[in-house]
Protein backbone atom coordinates (compact mmCIF):
# COMPACT_ATOMS: atom_id res chain seq x y z
CA UNK A 1 0.00 0.00 0.00
CA UNK A 2 0.86 3.73 -1.17
CA UNK A 3 1.51 6.07 2.03
CA UNK A 4 1.90 9.83 2.15
CA UNK A 5 6.15 10.49 3.10
CA UNK A 6 6.05 14.18 2.58
CA UNK A 7 3.89 17.08 2.40
CA UNK A 8 6.25 19.57 0.45
CA UNK A 9 5.67 23.82 0.82
CA UNK A 10 7.14 26.10 -1.82
CA UNK A 11 8.44 29.13 0.88
CA UNK A 12 9.75 32.22 -0.30
CA UNK A 13 11.82 32.00 3.52
CA UNK A 14 12.58 28.21 4.27
CA UNK A 15 14.56 29.06 7.11
CA UNK A 16 11.77 31.04 9.15
CA UNK A 17 9.15 29.01 7.78
CA UNK A 18 10.27 25.39 8.91
CA UNK A 19 11.21 27.34 11.87
CA UNK A 20 7.44 28.72 12.39
CA UNK A 21 6.59 25.23 12.26
CA UNK A 22 9.34 23.89 14.43
CA UNK A 23 8.18 26.43 17.14
CA UNK A 24 4.56 26.31 17.64
CA UNK A 25 4.69 22.31 16.97
CA UNK A 26 7.97 20.59 18.16
CA UNK A 27 8.83 19.33 14.91
CA UNK A 28 12.39 18.47 14.61
CA UNK A 29 14.66 19.27 11.81
CA UNK A 30 16.05 16.96 9.82
CA UNK A 31 19.76 17.71 9.38
CA UNK A 32 20.41 15.21 7.22
CA UNK A 33 18.55 16.32 4.31
CA UNK A 34 19.10 20.08 4.86
CA UNK A 35 20.18 21.93 1.60
CA UNK A 36 20.63 25.33 0.52
CA UNK A 37 17.31 25.42 -0.94
CA UNK A 38 15.04 23.06 1.38
CA UNK A 39 14.74 22.00 5.01
CA UNK A 40 12.47 19.09 6.27
CA UNK A 41 10.91 18.39 9.41
CA UNK A 42 9.68 15.02 11.34
CA UNK A 43 6.59 15.38 12.09
CA UNK A 44 5.96 11.42 13.55
CA UNK A 45 4.02 10.10 11.01
CA UNK A 46 5.47 11.80 7.79
CA UNK A 47 7.44 14.80 7.03
CA UNK A 48 7.02 18.66 6.10
CA UNK A 49 9.66 19.92 3.42
CA UNK A 50 9.65 23.80 2.64
CA UNK A 51 11.25 23.89 -0.80
CA UNK A 52 12.99 27.39 -1.83
CA UNK A 53 11.72 28.65 -5.13
CA UNK A 54 14.56 26.88 -6.89
CA UNK A 55 12.84 23.91 -6.75
CA UNK A 56 10.54 24.89 -9.42
CA UNK A 57 12.74 25.15 -11.72
CA UNK A 58 14.31 21.10 -10.81
CA UNK A 59 11.23 20.12 -10.72
CA UNK A 60 9.70 21.93 -14.16
CA UNK A 61 7.28 23.99 -12.61
CA UNK A 62 8.35 27.07 -13.60
CA UNK A 63 4.85 27.74 -15.54
CA UNK A 64 3.26 26.79 -12.54
CA UNK A 65 5.15 29.01 -9.88
CA UNK A 66 2.65 32.02 -9.68
CA UNK A 67 -0.16 30.71 -7.75
CA UNK A 68 -2.84 32.19 -5.93
CA UNK A 69 -5.85 31.01 -3.32
CA UNK A 70 -5.86 28.46 -0.93
CA UNK A 71 -4.26 25.24 -2.84
CA UNK A 72 -4.30 22.92 0.10
CA UNK A 73 -4.35 23.14 3.52
CA UNK A 74 -2.14 21.51 6.75
CA UNK A 75 -3.72 19.22 9.38
CA UNK A 76 -1.68 18.87 12.51
CA UNK A 77 -3.83 16.51 14.96
CA UNK A 78 -2.73 16.81 19.01
CA UNK A 79 -4.33 14.64 21.70
CA UNK A 80 -6.75 16.59 23.21
CA UNK A 81 -9.08 19.68 23.19
CA UNK A 82 -6.99 21.62 25.72
CA UNK A 83 -4.04 21.58 23.16
CA UNK A 84 -6.13 22.82 20.40
CA UNK A 85 -6.80 25.64 22.67
CA UNK A 86 -3.15 25.97 24.14
CA UNK A 87 -1.45 25.92 20.80
CA UNK A 88 -3.22 28.88 18.81
CA UNK A 89 -2.02 31.41 20.90
CA UNK A 90 1.54 30.27 20.48
CA UNK A 91 0.69 29.86 16.52
CA UNK A 92 -0.41 33.67 16.67
CA UNK A 93 2.49 34.87 18.77
CA UNK A 94 4.88 32.98 16.03
CA UNK A 95 3.45 34.90 13.33
CA UNK A 96 0.06 32.82 12.36
CA UNK A 97 -3.27 34.89 12.00
CA UNK A 98 -6.26 33.24 13.00
CA UNK A 99 -9.04 32.46 10.59
CA UNK A 100 -11.63 30.88 12.58
CA UNK A 101 -11.08 30.37 16.02
CA UNK A 102 -11.10 26.59 17.83
CA UNK A 103 -14.91 24.69 17.17
CA UNK A 104 -16.40 21.62 16.87
CA UNK A 105 -16.87 20.54 13.24
CA UNK A 106 -20.02 18.54 12.28
CA UNK A 107 -17.88 15.79 11.68
CA UNK A 108 -16.86 15.73 15.38
CA UNK A 109 -13.43 17.08 15.79
CA UNK A 110 -12.56 20.63 17.07
CA UNK A 111 -10.23 22.68 15.37
CA UNK A 112 -8.82 25.95 14.60
CA UNK A 113 -7.67 27.27 10.97
CA UNK A 114 -4.86 29.66 10.72
CA UNK A 115 -2.67 30.68 8.09
CA UNK A 116 1.38 30.69 8.64
CA UNK A 117 3.50 33.51 8.00
CA UNK A 118 3.43 32.94 4.19
CA UNK A 119 -0.09 32.71 4.28
CA UNK A 120 -0.31 29.00 3.86
CA UNK A 121 -3.69 27.18 5.63
CA UNK A 122 -3.82 24.89 8.58
CA UNK A 123 -5.67 23.50 11.16
CA UNK A 124 -5.32 22.19 14.39
CA UNK A 125 -7.27 19.34 15.12
CA UNK A 126 -8.51 16.90 17.76
CA UNK A 127 -10.50 14.30 16.59
CA UNK A 128 -13.47 14.18 19.54
CA UNK A 129 -14.94 10.96 18.10
CA UNK A 130 -13.08 8.76 15.62
CA UNK A 131 -15.98 6.20 15.10
CA UNK A 132 -18.40 9.35 14.12
CA UNK A 133 -16.24 10.12 11.23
Amino acid sequence: MAHLSYVNIFARDIVALSGFYQRVFGFAEIEAIRSPIFRGLDTGRSSLGFNAAEAYGLLKLDAHAETTGVKFLLNIDVDSLDEVDALVPVAMAAGATLIKAPYETYYHWYQAVLLDPEGNVFRINFMMDREAV
